[in-house]
């Protein structure tokens, strides 16, 4: 699978799609801990699924794969082969589908916006009248605010998800319904590492989407206790060791928009000077010494460290 590691160090595999600036961080962070980890390309892995005797020599896997399907494939496979994967297969599983990431906050009894499902257009639309206009409408996969619709009555919502089921896709074949909060103006973003907030924003923009991939502009938040506790237990809610967790600002109190397990974080790490690649690769390499136990805390001193 390529790539070279410092003898002696811990065998970190980064599992990537392709080298965005995330990845760049993070490459340079372990290079500054001595590390350089193996470049796992999703595109050219291949797996013998019959010799799992044979595992590759990785002490740890750190997932940052947009294909999220292959990713999924690719990390079940490094759980079987017994590699420990950030995150797991079973957080991933989790954090790449909103319905199983609403049932896990919800059961956990983590505070998170109304939401239902429903399977065809009339019975979406009896939902949406005791959910209540406007509410949004949101793909059960997906990121970066994607796809994502805000309807305003039963009319506007019967011909949007008509169009919906004409694409016909699996993003489209169930409808994942959602309460519209009026909000001021931004939400929040959390970097969780372990049982430890690094990091914290808010994302602004007049558009009601405040997702910075869609032009929201960004700036620190302090952290306080409140939301240092929701974000570690939406996190750990479904699984997550590494996470990027969205909050809103609503007149019942701060409550959970959504959990990322594959966050970006450039953004976040200019906007607030905290070394969040740092953060993760001292994280991973705890990790890696550690085998399938969780590193019990997050690097300590991020803030600008490296």
């Amino acid at each position: 699978m390529g790539g070279a590691v410092v003898a002696g160090s811990p065998r970190i595999g980064i599992l990537l799609s392709q080298v965005r600036e995330e990845e760049k961080l993070l490459l340079a962070a372990f290079a500054k801990r001595g590390i350089e980890p193996v470049r796992l390309l999703d595109r050219t892995l291949t797996f013998e699924l019959t010799a799992l005797d044979q595992p590759p020599p990785l002490d740890l896997v750190l997932d940052r794969c947009m294909a999220h399907g292959r990713g999924a494939v690719a990390l079940r496979v490094f759980g079987a082969l017994g590699i420990p994967t950030i995150n797991s297969i079973q957080s991933v599983a989790i954090t790449d589908d909103k319905v199983a990431t609403t049932l896990a906050l919800a059961g956990a009894g983590v505070p998170t916006l109304r939401t239902a499902i429903a399977f065809d257009i009339d019975s979406a639309l009896e939902t949406l009248e005791w959910i209540g206009y406007p509410a949004v409408l949101k793909p059960v996969t997906g990121s970066w605010g994607r796809l994502l619709a805000k309807v305003n009555s039963p009319a506007s919502a019967r011909s949007l998800m008509e169009q919906k089921r004409k694409l016909g896709s699996f993003h489209h074949a169930v409808f994942y319904i959602q309460e519209y909060v009026e909000k001021p103006g931004r939400d929040l973003r959390i970097f969780v590492i372990g049982d430890e907030v690094v990091s914290a924003s808010y994302r602004a923009a007049e558009h009601w989407v405040t997702n910075v991939a869609r032009g929201a502009v960004s700036s620190p938040c302090p952290i306080t206790p409140e939301i240092a506790g929701l974000s570690l237990n939406a996190a750990r809610a479904v699984g997550a060791e590494i996470a990027g967790v969205d909050l809103i600002e609503t007149a019942e109190g701060l409550k959970v928009i959504e959990v990322n397990g594959g966050a970006e974080f450039k953004g976040l790490m200019r906007t607030t000077d905290t070394d969040i690649a740092g953060a993760i690769a001292n994280y991973a390499i705890a990790r890696a010494t550690m085998g399938n136990d969780r590193a019990e805390l997050a690097a300590p001193a991020v803030n600008g460290a490296s």
